[in-house]
Protein backbone atom coordinates (compact mmCIF):
# COMPACT_ATOMS: atom_id res chain seq x y z
CA UNK A 1 0.00 0.00 0.00
CA UNK A 2 2.91 2.40 0.96
CA UNK A 3 4.20 2.08 -2.76
CA UNK A 4 1.26 2.76 -4.31
CA UNK A 5 0.32 5.99 -2.11
CA UNK A 6 4.07 7.78 -2.48
CA UNK A 7 4.11 7.86 -6.44
CA UNK A 8 0.43 9.42 -6.03
CA UNK A 9 1.45 11.93 -3.77
CA UNK A 10 4.18 12.72 -5.81
CA UNK A 11 1.65 12.92 -9.02
CA UNK A 12 -0.36 15.42 -7.00
CA UNK A 13 1.92 17.56 -5.87
CA UNK A 14 3.16 17.66 -9.59
CA UNK A 15 -0.32 18.67 -11.13
CA UNK A 16 -0.91 20.96 -8.36
CA UNK A 17 2.46 22.74 -9.50
CA UNK A 18 0.99 22.97 -13.28
CA UNK A 19 -2.48 24.21 -12.88
CA UNK A 20 -1.27 27.57 -11.94
CA UNK A 21 1.82 28.58 -14.55
CA UNK A 22 -0.29 30.21 -17.24
CA UNK A 23 -1.97 33.38 -15.98
CA UNK A 24 -6.23 33.57 -17.55
CA UNK A 25 -6.93 35.78 -20.25
CA UNK A 26 -10.38 37.61 -20.89
CA UNK A 27 -12.36 38.12 -23.91
CA UNK A 28 -13.37 42.07 -25.02
CA UNK A 29 -16.20 41.75 -27.60
CA UNK A 30 -16.54 44.74 -29.83
CA UNK A 31 -19.32 44.90 -32.17
CA UNK A 32 -19.47 41.16 -32.47
CA UNK A 33 -15.31 40.45 -32.49
CA UNK A 34 -13.91 38.43 -29.95
CA UNK A 35 -10.76 39.94 -28.73
CA UNK A 36 -8.14 37.75 -26.63
CA UNK A 37 -6.64 39.89 -24.24
CA UNK A 38 -3.38 38.50 -21.87
CA UNK A 39 -2.79 39.81 -18.83
CA UNK A 40 -0.63 43.11 -18.74
CA UNK A 41 -0.02 42.51 -15.02
CA UNK A 42 -0.43 39.37 -13.41
CA UNK A 43 0.48 39.17 -9.50
CA UNK A 44 0.39 36.02 -6.92
CA UNK A 45 -2.55 36.90 -3.89
CA UNK A 46 0.06 38.31 -1.88
CA UNK A 47 1.69 40.73 -4.22
CA UNK A 48 4.85 39.12 -4.41
CA UNK A 49 5.53 37.14 -7.77
CA UNK A 50 4.34 39.63 -10.62
CA UNK A 51 5.08 39.55 -13.82
CA UNK A 52 4.45 42.56 -16.76
CA UNK A 53 3.75 42.63 -20.17
CA UNK A 54 3.52 45.58 -22.21
CA UNK A 55 2.77 44.47 -24.94
CA UNK A 56 -0.35 42.67 -24.22
CA UNK A 57 -2.68 45.70 -24.06
CA UNK A 58 -5.04 44.95 -27.37
CA UNK A 59 -5.84 47.88 -29.83
CA UNK A 60 -8.70 47.78 -31.69
CA UNK A 61 -10.94 51.03 -33.58
CA UNK A 62 -13.63 51.47 -31.01
CA UNK A 63 -16.34 54.09 -33.11
CA UNK A 64 -17.96 56.38 -30.69
CA UNK A 65 -21.11 54.71 -29.12
CA UNK A 66 -19.95 50.69 -29.34
CA UNK A 67 -20.57 48.44 -26.34
CA UNK A 68 -17.69 46.59 -25.40
CA UNK A 69 -18.50 43.18 -23.49
CA UNK A 70 -16.03 41.72 -21.24
CA UNK A 71 -16.20 37.83 -20.34
CA UNK A 72 -13.94 36.24 -17.45
CA UNK A 73 -13.32 33.20 -16.84
CA UNK A 74 -13.54 31.36 -14.02
CA UNK A 75 -10.07 32.08 -12.51
CA UNK A 76 -11.09 35.66 -12.31
CA UNK A 77 -14.47 35.60 -11.59
CA UNK A 78 -13.92 33.57 -8.29
CA UNK A 79 -12.47 37.28 -6.73
CA UNK A 80 -13.53 40.59 -7.10
CA UNK A 81 -13.38 42.21 -10.40
CA UNK A 82 -14.14 45.42 -12.00
CA UNK A 83 -13.79 47.04 -15.49
CA UNK A 84 -11.77 50.51 -15.31
CA UNK A 85 -12.29 52.79 -18.66
CA UNK A 86 -12.33 56.17 -20.16
CA UNK A 87 -13.73 57.72 -22.60
CA UNK A 88 -14.17 61.01 -24.17
CA UNK A 89 -17.53 63.09 -24.44
CA UNK A 90 -19.81 64.48 -27.35
CA UNK A 91 -17.37 67.35 -27.45
CA UNK A 92 -14.52 64.88 -28.21
CA UNK A 93 -12.49 66.85 -25.40
CA UNK A 94 -13.93 66.18 -22.28
CA UNK A 95 -12.55 63.21 -20.82
CA UNK A 96 -14.61 60.84 -17.69
CA UNK A 97 -13.04 58.31 -16.15
CA UNK A 98 -15.13 55.77 -14.66
CA UNK A 99 -15.81 51.92 -12.94
CA UNK A 100 -17.88 49.33 -13.06
CA UNK A 101 -19.87 48.61 -10.06
CA UNK A 102 -17.28 45.55 -7.96
CA UNK A 103 -18.32 41.94 -9.07
CA UNK A 104 -18.55 39.78 -6.11
CA UNK A 105 -16.77 36.63 -5.76
CA UNK A 106 -18.47 34.46 -8.16
CA UNK A 107 -21.12 36.51 -9.12
CA UNK A 108 -20.43 37.64 -12.75
CA UNK A 109 -18.53 36.01 -15.50
CA UNK A 110 -19.25 38.99 -17.80
CA UNK A 111 -19.92 43.26 -17.71
CA UNK A 112 -21.08 44.90 -20.60
CA UNK A 113 -19.58 48.55 -20.86
CA UNK A 114 -22.21 50.82 -22.64
CA UNK A 115 -21.44 54.50 -22.44
CA UNK A 116 -23.91 57.43 -21.43
CA UNK A 117 -24.37 59.06 -24.73
CA UNK A 118 -24.27 57.37 -28.28
CA UNK A 119 -21.74 59.69 -29.04
CA UNK A 120 -19.06 59.19 -26.23
CA UNK A 121 -16.13 57.56 -27.61
CA UNK A 122 -14.39 54.89 -25.58
CA UNK A 123 -10.13 55.13 -25.24
CA UNK A 124 -9.77 52.51 -23.18
CA UNK A 125 -10.95 50.09 -20.54
CA UNK A 126 -9.19 47.63 -18.29
CA UNK A 127 -10.76 44.99 -16.26
CA UNK A 128 -9.01 44.52 -12.57
CA UNK A 129 -8.80 41.33 -10.41
CA UNK A 130 -8.23 42.41 -6.94
CA UNK A 131 -6.02 40.91 -4.30
CA UNK A 132 -6.06 41.22 -0.81
CA UNK A 133 -7.71 42.59 1.20
CA UNK A 134 -8.40 46.76 0.95
CA UNK A 135 -6.25 48.92 3.55
CA UNK A 136 -7.10 52.17 4.47
CA UNK A 137 -4.39 54.89 3.52
CA UNK A 138 -3.47 56.36 6.80
CA UNK A 139 -2.29 59.88 5.52
CA UNK A 140 -4.90 60.35 3.48
CA UNK A 141 -8.28 58.37 4.64
CA UNK A 142 -9.38 56.49 1.65
CA UNK A 143 -9.45 52.97 1.22
CA UNK A 144 -6.83 51.41 -1.27
CA UNK A 145 -7.64 47.98 -3.49
CA UNK A 146 -4.96 46.14 -4.36
CA UNK A 147 -5.16 45.20 -8.17
CA UNK A 148 -3.39 42.01 -8.67
CA UNK A 149 -3.79 41.74 -12.65
CA UNK A 150 -4.95 44.10 -15.36
CA UNK A 151 -6.24 43.46 -19.11
CA UNK A 152 -6.22 46.23 -21.18
CA UNK A 153 -8.00 46.98 -24.55
CA UNK A 154 -7.32 50.77 -26.31
CA UNK A 155 -8.76 51.99 -29.17
CA UNK A 156 -7.02 53.27 -32.27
Amino acid sequence: MRRVLLPLAAAALFLAGCGTSTPPNVTFDVAGNSLTAAPTQFCDNQLQNCTDDANARLTAALPPGTPVTVTVPEEISSAPWQVAFSYLGPDGRTRTDGRSPIAAPGSKTDYTLTLPDPRDRLLTAQVQLFGPAPVQDPATGQINFPVRATWVLVAS
